[in-house]
């Protein structure tokens, strides 16, 4: 059995790997490479202005939808992911919230999944407020539904640019 989660992509720092496109798609190839996950479906990136945090450069934003066995523990994929944003020169705690990066890679839902007083919360507490978000989501995954609002992603999206 399986489900599918999506996650969210973004950077604002070039890293190693090059400029903040580059070290998106490495980092989408070290995402393929998780075991017991495959890629279903990338967005297109987009360009957006920092939410939050101090003054900074525009981020690529993006969002992945992968499926998952059942079995894969939200925490251990979130492990996951931190470790990929570490390979891409990404140092947690950050030194500023919300500051620059070159690499954020956040779980935002997995389908069946509501966690709320246990880390990673589930689905992501801000996602639905979030354009950054929403936009790519809804490119790739227009009909997923928010686990507690039972809303889809195009949905949300729409609210959200019409308010």
């Amino acid at each position: 059995m399986t489900r599918r989660a999506a996650i969210g992509i973004g950077s604002n720092l070039p890293s190693s790997w090059g400029g903040r496109g580059a070290t998106i798609d490495h980092a989408i190839e070290s995402v393929e490479a998780i075991k017991d996950l495959t890629l279903l479906a990338r967005s297109t990136l987009v360009e957006t202005e920092p939410v939050g945090g101090p003054e900074q450069g525009p981020f690529l934003n993006g969002a992945l939808l992968v499926e998952v066995a059942d079995l894969v523990d939200p925490a251990w994929l979130l492990a996951e992911l931190h470790r990929i944003e570490r390979d891409h020169g990404r140092r947690r705690p950050d030194p500023v919230r919300w500051g620059p990066r070159t690499l954020d890679l956040d779980l935002l839902l997995m389908e069946g999944v509501i966690r709320t007083d246990v880390p990673p919360l589930l689905p992501h507490p801000r996602m639905h407020e979030r354009a950054f978000v929403l936009e790519p989501l809804s490119e790739i995954a227009p009909a997923l539904r928010h686990p507690i609002l039972d809303r889809s992603m195009e949905d949300l999206r729409r609210t959200l640019v019409n308010s």
